[in-house]
């Protein structure tokens, strides 16, 4: 039992973020999904027209989450670095999921609703590993000074 405590004391903040960058990453997925599929097949845009507009608005709510959210704890090196790396990144993880729905469309000639998805399924898969890495690395820096986790003064009441 202690090695199960000590582990989770060395892992604690890594298993905290990744369960917060995984609830930002579901919902984003459930925005991704549910544009995708909207574009595609109720306004009937093309597959890679579709993957990139639900990708712009998912990437918008995912930026704003990660940041407030799941990588609040780290520096902030302002608004306009981070949202401009964040998509800069989140346009090449853009690349695994144009490859994976172009490869099923248009290279193994499925266009229909479902391997559509299944192919947005496995492309957000390998773009989420890269995102992930990328914005740890790039995006969101280890803070160099303690970020406090309540304001001064909160907490502790003094009586006089």
């Amino acid at each position: 039992m202690e090695v199960v405590k000590r582990l989770y004391e060395r892992f604690s903040s890594l298993v905290h973020e990744l369960a917060k960058f995984g609830s930002i990453g579901a919902v984003a997925f459930v925005i991704d999904t549910g544009l995708l599929n909207f574009c595609h097949v109720v306004i009937g845009l093309g597959p890679l027209t579709s993957k990139l507009v639900a990708t712009v608005v998912s990437t918008t709510f995912a930026y704003l989450g990660n940041r407030y959210w799941t990588f609040r704890h780290r520096e902030q090196t302002g608004l306009g670095r981070e949202y401009f790396l964040f998509f800069l990144l989140n346009g090449i993880a853009l690349l695994f999921g144009i490859l994976a729905i172009g490869f099923t469309t248009y290279t193994l000639g499925l266009n229909d609703t479902l391997s559509v998805n299944i192919a947005n399924i496995v492309g957000v898969g390998l773009g989420t590993l890269f995102r992930y890495w990328s914005y740890k690395k790039w995006v969101f820096l280890e803070a160099t000074e303690p970020i406090p986790v309540e304001l001064p003064g909160q907490g502790v009441r003094q009586d006089r």
